[in-house]
This record gives C-alpha cells, sequence and structure tokens, in this order.
C-alpha cells in the first residue's frame, strides 16, 4: 500500500500509509447511513408533531434533514481533528502534507470540491486518487490534505521493554490512557527525534500539544514528561487490565 512522507516544521519526517480506496468508500457509506438514519428519524419526529402538508411543516422537514445533509462532512472534520464518524471508524483521518494541522479553511476546500469529486456516483475521486498515488482526491489536491490510515501506524509503538515500570508503579496521569496507538506511535518517533538532535523546540511543541489534547498542567520538564505518558498508556492498556 501506499505511503506518504509528511515533513514537519521542526524538520521531522513522518511516514503514513494512504488510506485505501476501499477504506475510504467504507467510511464514506457509514456516513451516509448516519444522514439517512438522522432524516428518517427527523421525518417521523415532524410527521407526528406537524402537519407536513402545511407549509411550515414542509420547510421545518427540509431545514432540520437538509441542513445536516449538506453540512455534516464540513462540520465532523472541523470538531472532530479530520475524521468524521465513518473515517473514525475506519481509523482514517485527514492530515496536510506540510505536516501542520489542518486548518478550517483546508476542511472547507475539501468540503466544497467534494460536490465534483462525488460526481458519477464518485468516480471522480476513485481515479483521481488512483491517478495521484498520495490518496487526494481533487478536494485533498487543493487543500494541500491527504486521509491516512491511523491503523497502520501502530506498528511503530515503542518497544515494551523501555516503557516496562517498577513493580507498584501508580500512572501519573490517568488520562494517558485515551490515547490511540498512532498518538503513542508519534509521541515515541517524535521523542526519539527530539532528544537525539536536541532539539528543545520539537520537545516543547510535542508536550504542549499533548497537554492540550489531554487538558493536563504539569511542572515536569517536557522530556520527563513525555516520557511519562508514555510509560502511563504502557502501564494503563497493557499492564493494569491484566492485574484485574
Amino acid at each position: 500500500m501506499a505511503t506518504i512522507r509528511v515533513h514537519t516544521t521542526q524538520n521531522v519526517t513522518l511516514e503514513y500509509q494512504v488510506a485505501s480506496i476501499g477504506n475510504r468508500i467504507v467510511a464514506t457509506i457509514i456516513d451516509n447511513l448516519i444522514i439517512v438514519a438522522w432524516v428518517i428519524v427527523v421525518g417521523l419526529v415532524v410527521f407526528k408533531l406537524l402537519n407536513l402538508r402545511d407549509e411550515a411543516g414542509a420547510w421545518t422537514m427540509g431545514i432540520l434533514c437538509g441542513i445536516p445533509y449538506i453540512f455534516y462532512n464540513l462540520a465532523s472534520e472541523i470538531l472532530l481533528n479530520g475524521q468524521s464518524i465513518g473515517k473514525k471508524a475506519q481509523n482514517l483521518r485527514v492530515v496536510r502534507l506540510d505536516g501542520t494541522a489542518p486548518r478550517v479553511g483546508d476542511y472547507f476546500l475539501r468540503w466544497l470540491l467534494r460536490i465534483v469529486d462525488m460526481q458519477l456516483s464518485g468516480a471522480v475521486a476513485m481515479v483521481t486518487i488512483a491517478a495521484n498515488g498520495k490518496g487526494q482526491r481533487l478536494g485533498d489536491l487543493a487543500a494541500g490534505t491527504s486521509v491516512v490510515n491511523l491503523r497502520a501506524q501502530a506498528a511503530a509503538l515503542p518497544d515494551p521493554a523501555t516503557l516496562a515500570p517498577p513493580v507498584g508503579y501508580q500512572p501519573v496521569f490517568s488520562q494517558a490512557s485515551s490515547l490511540s496507538d498512532h498518538d503513542i506511535s508519534l509521541l515515541n518517533q517524535l521523542l526519539d527525534r527530539a532528544t537525539r538532535m536536541n532539539n528543545y523546540d520539537l520537545l516543547r511543541e510535542t508536550a504542549d500539544k499533548i497537554k492540550a489534547l489531554l487538558g493536563l498542567h504539569t511542572d515536569l520538564d517536557d522530556a520527563a514528561f513525555l516520557r511519562t505518558i508514555l510509560r502511563d498508556h504502557y502501564y494503563l492498556v497493557h499492564e493494569e487490565p491484566a492485574l484485574r
């Protein structure tokens, strides 16, 4: 399967596996089923509460069904950090090829050009994705983004031997258990690269992102904090369940 290399602003190269067309089709089907379910539920509720033959009822039905249908993909990618519910189910995410976080404008471009990409039952998007080799449909080409498979990054997890806590270990940050294998893989890569290169800016940037993601505040220095997060995650996800 094709891979792409993303060069971050801190001169770190990360390798991602491009999401397959099959995964993206399944994600789209899941999203469409969610929209259809919403339309059915809203339709039944409006039908029960209002007379659909009445103009007000028709307008209410149109607004409650139409707005989510039109804006679902844009809103979900903005609110869920590059994922819709379908993408989350398939472990897919939108990323920028320059290593920075996608901006609202990027999601807007992807959403706007979705109209063109979905022509001929999505054939335009599938041909574009297959042709460019970076998992990009027209919306991605315009926004400088791609869709990657997060599950494929799990193979790059840290060596468990380096994370095994001592007997009687008590985790410091319980929130570390909410990180995905992909998050831990990237964190391990960035920590390793930053410490080997004495790149304190990268350490600080990585620590700040983890703190923001988990809602944490600590006086630990950046390197110690990140190592603690790795160890806590390993303990909470792998060792603690085995002890129960």
